[in-house]
């Protein structure tokens, strides 16, 4: 298999239904966002400061991310329900819900916004975040609405990208910067 097609050469792409369409589609744009986000966490993954636990994560919330990907490159739902590795629901939800439980434990208090920051892996957790917070505002916008819960798993996915940013610094030695 070739890794180039020459088939979005004129700036069109298939979605999954084999429909095609502008490259500028917001599906599209919402499915990229979606991939940046994953390279962005690939880089917090490989970043000075990245311990195991949270390396391993990250490496869950990854395979997630492609699951999410193809479900919006999927607007007619043909995606078998026994595809189990293109799920993304309730159970994903919980686990990332579960984690944020865990890792706030470990941490002080929030009483105060913090900055953006501290070591490589951290910062670089808190700048996916952002990029998590788009893709939501992409898959939001589409018409016709994508499933709901994929919504809600991005939604709380950024708010555990803050949590493990956060982890991540104080297990580095790096103190929340307040605002």
């Amino acid at each position: 298999m070739k890794i180039y097609t020459r088939t979005g050469d004129a700036g069109e792409t298939s979605l999954f239904d084999g429909t095609r369409v502008s490259k500028a589609d917001p599906r599209v744009a919402a499915y990229g966002e979606v991939d940046e986000l994953n390279a962005f966490i690939g880089l917090a993954r490989a970043g000075a400061g990245m311990d195991d636990e949270g390396s391993g994560m990250l490496l869950e919330i990854q395979r997630d991310l492609f699951a999410l990907g193809a479900r919006l490159a999927d607007p007619a739902h043909k995606i078998a329900d026994r595809v189990s590795k293109a799920t993304i629901g309730a159970p994903e939800i919980e686990r990332l819900e579960g984690w944020i439980d865990r890792l706030e434990a470990e941490l002080p208090p929030l009483r105060h916004f913090i900055l953006a920051g501290g070591c490589p892996a951290g910062a670089t957790l808190h700048l996916a975040r952002t990029v998590c917070r788009r893709a939501e505002r992409r898959m939001v916008a589409l018409d016709p609405p994508v499933d709901p819960e994929l919504v809600r798993y991005t939604n709380r996915l950024s708010d555990f990208l803050f949590v493990v940013a956060r982890a991540i610094n104080h297990r580095a030695g790096v103190e929340d910067v307040k605002w």
